[in-house]
């Protein structure tokens, strides 16, 4: 194939941006131009690892300021980080309620980053001329579904967000095995959603893009790949249409290594990865409530602290740092303490791990809850979890040999099936059928 340009446009989160890296990479090792249309904070982390860039702001520049007493750019993120800080007293309520106090402002702000960065996105459109668009965010950007070249959506958060009458409503963490509750749940959805929806459907359309579906922030592409392992999956109960391929995992190859700190590596007991994310381990009094209830545990754990790593001080049983090479650490570890992100969670089955998962926000419940109905792992409450439940929990998934040997199968599948290569198949025909 002659050398076409790819413009990607990640969330400005860690997940949809590595996940875009992975496929971006193997796009560049064929012969191809890639840009990243990503948010500002990024500026020189991409061109550090061979892409060009060509950014965008979010919102007006004061508003992406460095944090008090710290100098330079913002993180990648930062907006999302303070908002999860500032949010965290209402991630102990149900996830009904949670849609008025967390869903509904996590949509606000990024309808309002879409509003502000249209103007920018149809200069670097323009700029770099591209021959195919992929985005991998919860909501739409019209000038990349206007640009007249192939529009390619990739899901990489929990695929219940692609809806349907026999799954359970996104955002809910209810089991699929039990209906009470899912009309409610979308009858409330509707009702604190539907007049934000409608004014963003406006302004999409003013924009010249063609109408978005009912309560849907963003459309369809023609190509739509979504990241979740087939042995998890929903698709018996809410099959999707053809456009739609499922990518088992997206891990990113990195040539970074990891060696086990000398200060782990000369105890015994398991290793356990501790993560709650990016965004999660913002909570810095939840970190520090989880890692005492695991310091008297006799097993060795690995901490990925987060943005306020230096307000969280780990006993002589834990290393941690503010980033970790996650996908070196997790082949190492014999489980995975998570909050369900569904970029953790599909790392933890593409390398066979079991999880505990202590769920946030957003469909890091639905993930809790699948891994817990399907058995591949234990939901827990974060907030409400005595330290006696979480050390059972932890011994018990130590001790089921029968699921880890049958995770170990599963991520043999999970890897055999190559799910960033499978995505850059799948988009560079998507290019040609154009």
């Amino acid at each position: 194939m002659t050398a076409r340009t790819f413009l990607f446009m990640p969330e400005s989160a860690y997940g949809p941006t590595n996940n875009c890296l992975g496929i971006a990479s193997v796009l560049r090792g064929r012969g191809q131009r890639v840009v990243f249309a990503a948010e500002a904070s990024w500026r020189g982390k991409l061109t550090a690892l061979g892409f060009e860039e060509d950014l965008v702001d979010l919102a007006p520049p004061l508003e992406q300021a460095a944090p008090a007493g710290q100098a330079g750019p913002a993180d990648p993120g930062q907006y999302w980080k303070d908002f999860v800080r500032d949010t965290a007293p209402e991630f102990r309520k149900p996830t009904v309620e949670q849609l008025d106090s967390v869903i509904k402002p996590i949509w606000d702000g990024l309808i309002d980053g879409v509003k502000y960065c249209e103007p920018q996105l149809k200069a670097i459109i323009e700029r770099t001329r591209p021959d195919v668009i992929v985005e991998d965010n919860v909501v739409g950007f019209p000038a990349l579904v206007t640009a007249g070249v192939p529009y390619v959506r990739i899901v990489s958060c929990n695929p219940l967000e692609v809806k349907g009458a026999s799954v359970p409503p996104p955002f809910s963490g209810y089991p699929t095995a039990d209906q009470a509750g899912w009309n409610s749940f979308r009858a409330e959805y509707d009702r604190v959603h539907r007049g934000i929806w409608a004014d963003f459907g406006d302004w999409w359309t003013r924009q010249g893009a063609a109408p978005l579906p009912d309560l849907e922030f963003i459309p369809a592409g023609d190509l739509n790949l979504y990241v979740y392992p087939q042995e998890a999956d929903y698709t018996a109960a809410r099959p999707l249409g053809p456009s739609w391929h499922r990518l088992d995992s997206s891990v990113r190859e990195t040539e970074e290594e990891f060696e086990l700190p000398q200060s782990l590596a000369g105890r015994s007991g398991a290793l356990i990865y501790l993560s709650l994310g990016s965004l999660g381990s913002a909570d810095v009094d939840l970190m520090r409530r989880l890692v005492s209830i695991l310091a008297d545990t006799p097993h060795r754990y690995i901490v990925s602290k987060g943005p306020l790593h230096a307000e969280i001080d780990l006993p002589d049983n834990m290393w941690g740092a503010e980033f970790v090479p996650q996908t070196r650490v997790v082949p190492q570890a014999d489980l995975v303490i998570t909050h369900g992100g569904n970029n953790t969670t599909t790392e933890a089955l593409h390398f066979g791990k079991p999880m505990i998962c202590l769920p946030l926000f957003w469909d890091q419940y639905d993930n809790a809850q699948r891994v817990d109905e399907l058995g591949l792992g234990i939901r827990l409450d974060p907030y409400r979890v005595s330290g006696e439940e979480l050390r059972a929990a932890v011994g018990r998934l130590l001790a089921d040999a029968r699921l880890r040997a049958g995770l170990d199968g599963l991520g043999a599948r999970v890897r055999a099936r190559d799910g960033v290569r499978r995505a850059a198949d799948l988009i560079e025909k998507t290019l040609l059928a154009g």
